[in-house]
């Protein structure tokens, strides 16, 4: 018989009944049941995958150690990533720091048919690469999303919505903050163009801190297609907040956070 879904362990849509939802592949003639998870995968086998992406295993490794069909280790981790961009703080407060960064490579590893079509990029700000605005609560919790630009009119409104009013934000001395202060915030500067840390103490390194962390991230996967950046960001973000769980502990919360997909 045909089936609308495959096996988990090499993907054939061809089984023979065995009894009330189970089923043998034609192809492997392994037994698989028809699972209510939306994975088609037992609870054991969820958790295996996971433990082994927290370890930031590749594809391949993943799939020697649980003998799952990668059709299936994609599509956990993908319902993975899609409920680690939503488990983020609604709303900051105390001391936040805020700052953007871009993403896209560097021109030198860029494909020589992507050069000759684009002119050089810019370094910083005017780069015509991907922006990324960020707060940071100096309690150890971070957020990060794309954006379309850095000015004033889509930096100021994400604050707004992140951080609670009264709270002090430290950012640098981009136009793009240039205001906040009226809309409820202490607002203290760094001049990066004269120095990390002012004399009063004023700095945005835990930040930039994990803007280096996440680029030696994304870096070590090779290239991303920017439809699914954002999914990555996300990943990244939610390692860095629950940084201080070990692999087992953080392997049980994406087991519980996955369910409730």
């Amino acid at each position: 018989m045909k089936t609308h879904f495959g096996c988990i362990y090499c993907g054939s849509k061809r089984f023979w009944r065995v009894r009330r939802n189970h089923f043998k592949c034609v192809k492997c003639r392994k037994e698989i049941t028809k699972s209510t998870n939306g994975f088609k995968l037992s609870k054991y086998q969820l958790g295996i995958i996971i433990h082994w992406f927290v370890l930031e295993q590749s594809i391949n490794r993943i799939q020697e150690q649980t003998n799952v069909s990668k059709y299936y280790i994609l599509k956990v981790l993908l319902a993975l990533r899609k409920a680690m961009l939503l488990d983020v703080p609604k709303v900051f407060k105390g001391e936040i720091e805020v700052d953007e960064t871009y993403l896209g490579g560097q021109w030198k590893n860029k494909r020589l048919s992507v050069k000759a079509k684009l002119p050089k990029p810019k370094r910083g700000r005017g780069t015509t690469k991907q922006p990324i605005f960020g707060i940071l609560c100096r309690e150890g919790q971070v957020w990060a999303e794309l954006i379309k630009n850095t000015e004033a009119k889509s930096l100021q409104p994400l604050i707004q919505k992140r951080v609670s009013i009264g709270s002090t934000i430290y950012s640098d001395t981009w136009r793009g903050y240039t205001g906040i202060a009226s809309k409820g915030y202490v607002h203290r500067l760094v001049e990066h163009k004269k120095e990390y840390v002012s004399s009063s103490g004023n700095h945005i390194n835990g930040l930039e801190g994990f803007w280096g962390y996440l680029k030696r991230k994304l870096v070590a996967k090779g290239g991303i297609r920017k439809s699914r950046l954002h999914l990555y960001l996300g990943e990244y973000v939610w390692r860095y907040n629950h940084r201080s769980l070990n692999v087992k502990e953080q392997t049980k919360y994406l087991l519980n956070l996955v369910a409730k997909i």
